[in-house]
């Protein structure tokens, strides 16, 4: 399975209306924090893959745990690569089981979640501490749908009035890392 998604820099107060003018329906509103971590045998910044533990924590108090592989960028034309996701039963004890192998916490990343359904996309205003406010578009895909879901993204944005053209392909952990 694909994550299609488009990211861009934007106002969320003047989305949040553009959302209400198409009755998209509100889904949740999370916090998470995103630990990402280094393999001992190969670097993740080179191969642009990424491996995450993430903890959720709904509004109402509920907390998850979720394990994450992504894969390398497969276009150019959006943010899409390959992504296998799990629920982790125990998150310190996935953590001390990473340390133990070596895999050593690169980064963290902590951001508040208010996501949206639209138009069989999942819409979301992110705001990343250290970084500000965000909104992606995104989709799962098989590989032969990347193409038109990433279109149908465009479409969304454009719904929001957004520009793809100034989508940032770069992770938030990315943008941490770059100072941005």
């Amino acid at each position: 399975m694909y994550e299609v998604e488009l990211k861009v820099r934007a106002d969320h107060d003047r989305v949040r209306d553009r959302l209400a003018d198409r009755d998209a329906d509100p889904v949740d509103e999370v916090t998470q924090i995103d630990t990402y971590y280094d393999a001992p045998h190969r670097e993740f910044a080179e191969t642009d893959e990424a491996l995450r533990l993430r903890e959720e924590t709904t509004a109402a108090g509920e907390a998850s745990t979720e394990l994450t592989y992504k894969g390398p960028l497969v276009e150019a034309e959006s943010k899409t690569r390959r992504e296998i996701e799990t629920a982790v039963a125990d998150g310190e004890a996935t953590a001390e089981i990473f340390e133990a192998l070596g895999f050593e916490p690169a980064a963290t990343v902590r951001k508040e979640r208010e996501r949206f359904a639209l138009d069989g996309y999942t819409v979301t205003l992110d705001a990343v501490e250290g970084l500000g406010e965000f909104v992606e578009v995104e989709t799962d895909a098989e590989e032969k749908g990347v193409e038109s879901a990433r279109e149908g993204a465009i479409k969304v944005l454009a719904a929001l009035g957004l520009d793809a053209d100034d989508q940032i392909r770069t992770s938030y952990l990315g943008l941490l890392l770059a100072g941005e």
